[in-house]
């Protein structure tokens, strides 16, 4: 017997979404892309980001300025 479960796949957003999502500047987002404080994936040239590990980075202290 298969059953299907309810999954639901997180989509991406870019550095302008993620940079609204915290109310940053897009540049802090660089800022903290260039030391390694937030995770990301480079797709080409843009940077993509999964809201929710953004936001487990934030509630755990690991993004400080």
């Amino acid at each position: 017997m298969d059953t299907e479960k309810d999954i639901t796949i997180e989509k991406w957003v870019n550095l302008e979404d993620i940079a609204e999502f915290l109310s940053v500047s897009k540049d802090t987002i660089r800022a903290w892309i260039k030391a390694d404080k937030i995770p990301y994936c480079k797709a080409g040239k843009q940077y993509k980001f999964k809201i929710s590990e953004v936001d487990d980075y934030v509630r755990g202290g690991k993004i400080t300025e």
